[in-house]
């Protein structure tokens, strides 16, 4: 057992050597419903390297959503190995996974998730203060994540006072602020009209240009699209992997 788990080490130290933020080796998510096993990740294998544009694409229950909040340690698999980073998500306690999502995932939703009485400098202060940040470094990280969205000017402004695309680019800023090593970003334009959902996604090529490494979940292939590769899933099983760019 020893041996095995120092094995294990070994294999993530040389993911990360090689530049390897995820890798998933035989990942299962399994539910049982009664006397039926659903199988709704079975045996995923994905490797992204630091730097890469990935959208993870897939109709309504085809298991990209689970996959992601595995891959967003959100959920734990049924069995298989997924590292993070050169990091063992897959044999971490409550307390190591919670800092994982704090520190090397930055997360970005549909529905945006931003605290309604809280101005976006606060909002995006958030995994900063979870973090045990001081306030003057906090203040100043948090400030410097909203410039690169292009929102210092609404910093003090609380969520109804901001555009759709507004407050969707304080959650960007927020997950950027501690310098994850992926940003992932689940549906990020689905709340937003067109014109709108194209800014924020010109914004992530942006970010991908200053070297962010993102993983987008969709089910809409022109969104998918902005990516440089795209996973195709279906049945919890990769269908095609392939680049775009």
């Amino acid at each position: 057992m020893v041996q095995a788990l120092q094995e294990k080490i070994e294999r993530g130290e040389e993911l990360k050597r090689n530049g390897i933020v995820i890798r998933t080796y035989d990942l299962w998510k399994t539910y049982v419903m009664g006397d039926q096993e659903i199988h709704a990740v079975s045996g995923v294998d994905i490797e992204i390297k630091r730097g890469e544009y990935v959208a993870i694409m897939g109709p309504s229950g085809s298991g990209k959503s689970t996959l992601m909040n595995m891959i967003g340690c959100l959920d734990t698999p049924t069995k298989g190995l997924y590292y993070i980073n050169g990091r063992l998500v897959t044999e971490m306690n409550d307390d190591e996974l919670a800092r994982i999502r704090n520190k090397e995932i930055g997360f970005v939703f549909q529905t945006f998730n931003l605290l309604p009485r809280a101005t976006a400098l606060h909002n995006v202060e958030l995994p900063l203060i979870y973090a045990g940040v001081p306030a003057e470094v906090r203040l100043e990280k948090s400030k410097q994540a909203l410039r690169q969205v292009d929102l210092e000017a609404r910093m003090y402004h609380k969520p109804n006072e901001l555009s759709g695309g507004q407050r969707q680019r304080v959650a960007i800023a927020r997950a950027l602020v501690n310098n994850p090593s992926i940003l992932l970003a689940d549906e990020p334009t689905g709340n937003l009209d067109t014109a709108t959902g194209n800014e924020i996604m010109a914004l992530f090529a942006r970010l991908h240009q200053q070297g962010n490494t993102i993983v987008l979940v969709t089910h809409e292939h022109d969104i998918a699209m902005h990516a440089h590769r795209v996973i195709h899933i279906r049945d919890g099983k990769v269908e095609k992997d392939e680049q775009v760019k």
